[in-house]
């Protein structure tokens, strides 16, 4: 599937005008994926350097433009909490440690100027030409706030102590805002994901009304830095975003926006309501990636590519991210259907 890289075909996606050819976006694969398409020759080591490498590997022979490069391989923000019974299906009000005002005092809040910004830098010259890195962030606000505050918690404190809500995302908002503007600093960085789940299938996590005075403030701060290094930014935010739509694009102005689920609204449907906007990322439902054929996946992605050729901003890809019980040979088909067109 090997075709040479050409960051600026992400870029005209992103501009919202037509690429030299069809273009991928992705916002993360799995091991699995990342292994087999990286093939022989990469280290198989537990280290950031060698993760980064494998990543870039792996993108590049799958036919992508560029890399992502996840905070982990940075070391340089995370904000830990309590244990919690499982991982991957949890509750949302479990392991958080701030509960109140003394909490929030105590917590040992980390230093994102203590990461290993170097690696975006290190891995400079293994960046095929025509490449470059999309850096995304350790979660998003929201997210981190649910998790140190829990779901349940943060609602009312919203109505109980809104100053102190105010408080907990100023401190990890401006943690975030620090990230992302020691990763811009870096050639090789191109572009930026700000990756942050704001709804459930029916609503936004808090009332819009809420996630302007809280969330977007912090995303807005994101976005001026990305552009002030001219450098695009890409929202990746599941759930459904209709009532918000005009904060992400006259308010925040995201260049682009993954996650669309068939369920919430389609990405066909996105792309004639929303493309004349903001540029649409990926979209071919994970539901329907699993349970399709290999053909069917190819024909809609290939529907979809029709759509939009032409047309301009619009990338291909998944609704939302290959985790590892998403059929190989469907995602293969997917970006295929990119690859040979």
């Amino acid at each position: 599937m090997t075709r040479e890289p050409n960051f600026e075909n992400l870029l005209a996606v992103l501009r919202r005008e037509v690429p030299e050819r069809p273009t991928l976006f992705e916002f993360f694969m799995n091991g699995t994926i990342y292994r087999e398409a990286a093939g022989e020759g990469v280290a198989d080591e537990n280290t950031p350097a060698a993760t980064l490498r494998l990543m870039i590997q792996a993108f590049r022979n799958l036919g992508y433009d560029y890399a992502t490069a996840p905070s982990y391989v940075m070391d340089a923000l995370s904000f830990p909490r309590g244990p919690v019974d499982t991982e991957q299906t949890r509750s949302l009000n479990q392991g958080c440690p701030i509960t109140d005002r003394e909490s929030f005092d105590h917590y040992d809040w980390p230093d994102p100027d203590s990461g290993d910004y170097s690696i975006l830098d290190t891995v400079a010259g293994e960046l095929p030409d025509g490449m470059k890195l999309v850096v995304s962030g350790p979660s998003g606000v929201l997210e981190n706030v649910i998790a140190l505050v829990g779901y349940d918690n943060l609602c009312y404190l919203t109505v109980d102590d809104p100053e102190l809500v105010e408080e907990i995302f100023a401190a990890v908002g401006d943690r975030l805002v620090r990230f992302y503007r020691n990763s811009l600093a870096f050639d090789t960085v191109g572009a930026m994901i700000s990756n942050d789940d704001w709804g459930f299938k029916t609503q936004t996590m808090l009332p819009p009304a809420d996630m302007r005075r809280y969330v977007f403030p912090w995303h807005k701060r994101i976005v001026d830095i990305s552009h002030a290094y001219a450098k695009p930014v890409i929202l990746h935010s599941c759930g459904k975003f209709e009532e918000v739509f005009d904060d992400i694009v006259e308010d925040m102005k995201f260049d682009g926006r993954h996650s669309y689920e068939d369920a919430i609204v389609p990405v066909e449907e996105a792309y004639e309501k929303y493309g004349d906007r903001i540029a649409i990322c990926g979209g071919i439902d994970v539901d329907f990636i699993c349970r399709s054929t290999a053909d069917q996946v190819y024909r809609r992605s290939c529907a979809m590519l029709e759509r939009s050729a032409g047309r301009g901003g619009y990338a291909l890809g998944t609704g939302n991210s290959v985790p590892e019980y998403v059929p190989r040979e469907n995602y293969y088909a997917m970006v295929r259907a990119a690859v040979e067109a």
